[in-house]
């Protein structure tokens, strides 16, 4: 664990000069609050510098864009609604991309953290046959090859290198990783909420209804299931989301990007032996600690968020208090449950804050349980020197503040009818070991 610091004691600390001191119980991380430098406003009004947009039907204002599905690699499966109902196609071809208005689309990622190749030649992965018919099938008309190579010269292109001295079987050796890789992205409809007027209006989160945004997640967790059933040798798929391009976004579009690797990730890896000394550490060191401290902000039966103590950058934490471990066998209650209180955040926070939306679950071939969470951090502040040379972190919004921050935001949403209802702040039960992922504690 980072700081070899001990998981008990005391985690937030506010000193008599107003400083608060705070510890991660989970990593070990060090971060101070230090007044005077907490006075940064959060604001989502628009900025000075914002420009007039002209509205477009279909949007076409970047490659996520509803004009430019023919500018990403070969779609693996699309959202749509018929009439009251929501219904998952898969595979379109490429001739029929316009035929249906996708509210999610799955896509790969033109250029994967792990490559197609990594499973290739570490692990002897090949092409399942139902994905090699998928492939033929796409290339079998005139528009599925043009698309295909179309995306590859793109690839090759932004490498640096000439497309024209690539062999066509050289590319469609290449062609694989868009229909077996394992680094994907979940791709949101809109690139502007519905009355934006300006470029720093754009379709967040939080702009989502709760039904949408419940699409969102659950559509997310079906991306994790394929990803898995693909490719045998994946251990875990790291899920986020980077809103704004100061958060890491590459296109300002609202999007969730899905990475499988082959081991768990240092931060799962150290967790893992925190819940073998202590099965019921996410209640007493997370959801109870944070209640007794009363940063508990929202609640229902089915979540509890909370602001979260010893990060880098402040954050929101949000814990599923399913009985289950495997995020793929929740019911869509009780994904509806949590991505309300997600979407409650992400809403109250607003578009324009830049931040990191980090999913952190049990791995497939874990042997202990822990509850399904999500971090979701604000990314406005900078570390710099005095981080590097010290690992004490100066976070600028301190647990409480962060709190204050949301719950009146929180209360006027709900009011209004635009986040789902749900218990906030003074409302909250609070009940000690609320997460029911631990067979004691049920």
């Amino acid at each position: 664990m980072a700081n070899n610091r001990p998981i008990t004691g005391k985690y937030i600390d506010k000193m008599p000069d107003g400083t608060i001191k705070q510890l991660n119980p989970f990593t070990g991380t060090e971060v101070w609050t230090v007044p005077g430098r907490g006075g940064k406003p959060i604001t989502n009004e628009i900025p000075k510098n914002a420009k007039k947009i002209e509205r477009h039907d279909p949007e076409n204002y970047c490659n996520f864009c509803a004009s430019n599905y023919l500018n990403t690699p070969p779609e693996k499966s699309r959202l749509v609604k018929e009439g009251d109902k929501y219904k998952i196609l898969y595979n379109v071809a490429a001739q029929d991309l316009s035929a249906t208005i996708p509210l999610l689309r799955r896509i790969p990622n033109l250029f994967e953290i792990v490559s197609y190749d990594y499973w290739v030649k570490n692990y002897s992965f090949f092409l399942p046959q139902d994905l090699v018919n998928w492939k033929n099938n796409y290339m079998s008309t005139q528009a599925g090859q043009d698309h295909v190579f179309k995306i590859i010269d793109m690839k090759i292109t932004l490498l640096g290198k000439d497309p024209q001295k690539i062999s066509r079987e050289t590319k469609l050796d290449m062609a694989d990783a868009f229909f077996g890789g394992c680094h994907e992205l979940v791709v949101a409809n809109k690139h502007y909420s519905d009355t934006a007027e300006f470029d720093s209006q754009l379709c967040s989160s939080g702009e989502l209804t709760p039904e949408e945004h419940f699409w969102y997640i659950k559509f997310t967790i079906e991306a994790i299931k394929a990803i898995h059933q693909t490719n045998r040798y994946v251990r875990y798929i790291s899920v986020f989301q980077n809103w704004l391009s100061s958060a890491g976004a590459s296109f300002d579009h609202l999007h969730k990007q899905l990475v499988a690797i082959d081991e768990w990730g240092t931060s799962i890896e150290e967790e893992s032996e925190l819940v073998r000394g202590n099965p019921n550490i996410y209640n007493e060191l997370a959801a109870n600690y944070a209640g007794y401290q009363n940063l508990v902000f929202a609640e229902n039966d089915y979540a509890v968020a909370f602001a979260d103590f010893g990060h880098r950058y402040p954050t929101i934490a949000v814990y599923s208090k399913s009985p289950y471990s495997n995020i793929w066998e929740l019911s869509d209650e009780e994904i509806k449950g949590f991505s309300d209180i997600v979407h409650g955040c992400h809403a109250a926070m607003g578009s324009r804050i830049p931040c990191n939306e980090e999913w952190y679950y049990k791995p497939l071939d874990a042997d202990f349980a822990m509850p399904w969470h999500i971090l979701i951090k604000w990314r406005v502040n900078t570390p710099a020197g005095f981080e590097g040379g010290t690992k004490i972190y100066i976070n600028t919004i301190d647990p409480v503040n962060l709190r204050d921050k949301m719950v009146p935001r929180l209360f006027e949403l709900k009011n209004q009818g635009k986040i789902a209802k749900f218990n906030i702040a003074f409302e909250c039960p609070c009940l000690p070991n609320s997460l029911k992922y631990n067979p004691a504690v049920r």
